[in-house]
């Protein structure tokens, strides 16, 4: 095989991760309408990024439809650009951690709702779905309102630093992994540790937290990909019900 097979054989992988990223986000009620992004780093090129599309619905997100973007913000190939806010958001961040190839924001129901609380964070020994997390999460503060410079970008990579998760102040999260599959899997969990922790103190209730030493211990097997083998299985399962995301 030619080299410039293998690469345009990667590319087309890695479009495939992403668009059964956003199959599934809905599927599972991660998405909201035709906001929010995901976005990966290619594999052919390390200044071009993959993007959702701009106001795509995600269940018509595929494979092909996906923005290819260089790094002065320019369309390389794909249906739309992304929306401003996506640009602004995920360039910046991938710059600031090139470790991070999948960058994941969402304004997912229990997640977004965290976001709002004043009074409480995510309690990572809160549950065996919130300790994936331990010591992997930073909070964004302030809400800026709309977007417009990717200096906002450049102050949310910063305060990321070196975490998995930055929760954004009022809407949402920023999940960033080496991959799709890792991206996917914390975004999955942390809406159901978000949702676990609020369904736990509502009306008051009190939890019972997860030793340190055990949170610490899931927390760093998270980090380096344990059971990241259960994306394969959710693609599986999309292969069955919605084999077009790969076209």
């Amino acid at each position: 095989m030619a080299d410039g097979d293998l690469q345009n054989s990667a590319e087309q992988a890695a479009r495939v991760d992403l668009a059964a990223a956003h199959r599934l986000a809905v599927r599972h009620g991660l998405n909201e309408g035709v906001w929010n992004h995901i976005s990966l780093i290619s594999p052919d090129n390390p200044d071009h990024m993959l993007i959702s599309p701009g106001h795509t619905h995600w269940s018509q997100v595929t494979a092909s439809n996906l923005a290819l973007m260089n790094g002065e913000g320019e369309m390389l190939s794909g249906e739309r650009p992304p929306i401003v806010a996506g640009w602004i958001i995920h360039y910046p961040v991938h710059k600031a951690r090139p470790d991070a190839n999948c960058v994941i924001h969402v304004h997912a129901p229990y997640i977004t709702a965290m976001s709002i609380r004043n009074d409480m964070r995510l309690e990572t020994r809160s549950s065996q779905q919130a300790a994936r997390f331990h010591d992997s999460v930073a909070y964004y503060e302030v809400y800026d309102g709309v977007l417009s410079g990717e200096d906002e970008g450049e102050r949310m990579a910063e305060t990321l630093g070196d975490k998995r998760i930055l929760m954004l102040r009022n809407h949402g999260a920023l999940i960033a992994a080496p991959s799709v599959a890792m991206a996917y899997l914390d975004v999955y969990q942390l809406e159901r540790a978000c949702m676990y922790q609020l369904l736990a103190v509502a009306g008051g209730g009190e939890m019972q937290l997860i030793p340190e030493d055990v949170a610490a211990e899931i927390g760093r097997l998270a980090r380096e990909g344990r059971n990241s083998g259960h994306w394969d299985g959710f693609k599986r399962w999309l292969d069955a019900v919605e084999p077009d995301y790969v076209n």
